[in-house]
């Protein structure tokens, strides 16, 4: 019978491997249909100055042919002339391009017009599995310029290639908009907000993190001290220790964290682990203070700042109308 399973369990492999193999087969010959249609156009308004009535024209022509091909429109068509010239190069399809559908790479070139930058979100489109919802919301808030902000020492506590993807993995700022605390909350308001919102937390922090637990327990000289979230990244095979502040960063944070990291190496990690990263996470970094705090720190760490939506004041909530108010007019209404 365990023979059996096992058959079945490789079978099953067998099939999904195939099914993704034909899926990413079929989204490249039509992602290289769509760039030959454009690259055509392109190429015959070049020469023969065609202007938009020839488009048009070739729209209801193609349509007559095929009228079960959804995709020839004029915006379409459009579309595909963009997407040639964006690439001149057919041969780039058959890479990263290829890992993303249509409506992604449409949307990618009304949306972010720089092409180092939109080869970027291509690359961690692909990388981290995005839907084009996701994608939209990570350029909408500013994803490529916040990977590139956060403070580290990676490059000299990681080796190569390590540290690069641990460098990748981390942004600055976080974005916790999914919350709304009130004036004066604790780093603990700000904690249980992210575990109650553990799932939209996980799409922030990026692809890779597992959740382990929060205020993990560890004990030094039989004294218990206790870790705000704990992840294990599984690109980086490292445990991840998240602290907390829901303060200005002051230099002394980093020695808190660098004996979190020790302590973990020493009671969690396995041969099998890579080194432990810190990441601090603050209401507010300063850039150089940051950096000199790490200088001569050997666990690699990195500290970010973080933004959450701001609670409405005190004098504006006095004038909202509660919710028995607003169900009493909605009765009045219907009454009448």
């Amino acid at each position: 019978m365990t023979d059996y399973i096992a058959l079945l369990e490789q079978l099953k492999k067998e099939i999904r491997e195939a099914r993704l193999r034909a899926t990413i087969s079929a989204n490249v010959e039509m992602l290289s249909l769509y760039w030959r249609i454009g690259k055509i156009i392109l190429d015959q308004e070049k020469q023969e100055g065609w202007g938009q009535k020839v488009v048009l024209r070739l729209v209801t022509d193609l349509k007559a042919e095929f009228p079960n091909m959804k995709s020839l429109s004029p915006r379409n068509l459009r579309y595909m002339k963009s997407f040639a010239a964006a690439y001149p190069d057919e041969s780039i399809l058959q890479v990263t391009l290829a890992k993303l559908t249509w409506y992604h790479h449409i949307t990618l070139l009304s949306k972010v017009k720089d092409p180092d930058k939109r080869l970027f979100y291509i690359a961690e489109t692909a990388q981290q599995g995005w839907s084009r919802d996701v994608m939209i919301m990570q350029i909408e808030s500013n994803y490529s310029e916040r990977h590139a902000n956060t403070v580290s020492n990676f490059g000299r506590a990681l080796p190569d290639p390590l540290s690069d993807l641990a460098q990748q993995s981390i942004k600055d700022p976080y974005l916790f908009d999914f919350l709304t605390l009130a004036d004066g909350y604790k780093e603990r308001d700000l904690e249980n907000g992210l575990v109650a919102h553990i799932t939209k937390f996980l799409l922030e922090l990026g692809k890779g993190f597992a959740f382990v637990g929060r205020q993990y327990p560890i004990e030094v000289s039989e004294r218990e001290f206790s870790i705000d979230l704990l992840f294990y990244h599984l690109k980086l095979r490292a445990y991840l220790v998240i602290e907390l502040k829901a303060v200005e960063f002051e230099p002394e944070f980093v020695g808190k964290l660098n004996f979190y990291l020790s302590a973990v190496d020493d009671q969690l990690r396995t041969e099998h682990d890579n080194p432990t990263i810190g990441l601090l996470i603050c209401r507010k970094r300063d850039k150089m203070m940051a950096e000199y705090a790490l200088r001569d720190v050997n666990k690699p760490i990195g500290i970010s700042e973080y933004r959450i939506s701001e609670s409405l004041p005190d004098d504006l909530k006095s004038t909202l109308p509660t919710i028995e108010e607003i169900e009493e007019r909605l009765e009045q209404g219907e009454s009448k």
